[in-house]
């Protein structure tokens, strides 16, 4: 049986994840979970699509992920199920949480509104779609039910952002912050293969020479250092601290690269 991976902005104080780990398990027992993270900013859309952007391509082909960060939940927002073209099928809300994922994967093959009733759970809540609706759809697709029977098709998803492209500043790259870590690691726009060999890194009235570092004990503690993350970006972090702390950085700060 595929993997299917889950995240959500639920927490871990409610038992919210349980109840939605249940539903999904009561129509699939033997399914395998594996939790991306329940920790994404709570209705931070933005957040959860980059953290599962960043995770999938780790799953193999013909995994199941399942997203929740919804606060349309209720309203006329669409719930969705999509196959990519690696073979994954994503389950959420359709308010751009699964798209940048779904891109990653290779684009949309299909996609369908969670419209059939037949397959959602036995609770109808309109404010907790997470059990009711997305996990007992994700439980009968992994147990052979096609995507074509749980809803009618879709065209397309909805796009109400997108992540920013790197641009270009005197020939050089020019990007910004997409993301804050755990560690206060700022996690950029800039892909490996868009950096000069060597380089610096401007971030407000803060120079960081001697880019890329190889690792985070390349400098002294304390120190800001800029490294290719594991997500193939460029992140600026500080060792043994947080450069969001350090710089007073946070999502959409813009960062500069320049000739070493």
């Amino acid at each position: 049986m595929p993997l299917v991976s889950l995240l959500t902005d639920f927490g871990v104080t409610d038992t919210y994840v349980g109840q939605m780990k249940a539903a999904l398990l009561r129509v699939a027992p033997s399914a395998t979970l594996v939790d991306l993270t329940h920790a994404v900013p709570a209705q931070d859309v933005r957040a959860g699509a980059f953290l599962l952007w960043t995770a999938v391509e780790a799953f193999p082909p013909g995994s199941f992920h399942l997203a929740v960060v919804d606060p349309g939940v209720g309203s006329g927002r669409r719930a969705v199920a999509v196959r990519s073209r690696r073979g994954d099928v994503l389950v959420g809300p359709d308010n751009g949480l699964l798209l940048p994922a779904l891109e990653q994967l290779g684009g949309q093959v299909a996609a369908v509104e969670l419209t059939e009733p037949a397959y959602w759970g036995p609770a109808r809540s309109r404010t907790f779609h997470g059990r009711d609706l997305f996990a007992p759809v994700v439980g009968h697709l992994i147990t052979g039910v096609p995507l074509e029977q749980v809803g009618p098709p879709l065209a397309r998803l909805e796009a109400p952002f997108r992540f920013p492209a790197p641009e270009q500043e005197n020939g050089l790259p020019l990007g910004e912050v997409l993301h804050v870590d755990a560690y206060g690691n700022l996690i950029t726009n800039l892909p490996s293969g868009q950096l000069p060999a060597r380089f610096r890194v401007r971030i407000g009235l803060t120079v960081v020479e001697g880019a890329p570092h190889s690792h985070y004990e390349a400098v002294p503690p304390g120190e800001l250092l800029a490294l290719v993350g594991s997500s193939g970006l460029l992140e600026i972090s500080a060792r043994e601290g947080s450069a969001a702390s350090v710089l007073g950085a946070e999502r959409g700060e813009r960062v500069h690269i320049e000739p070493a």
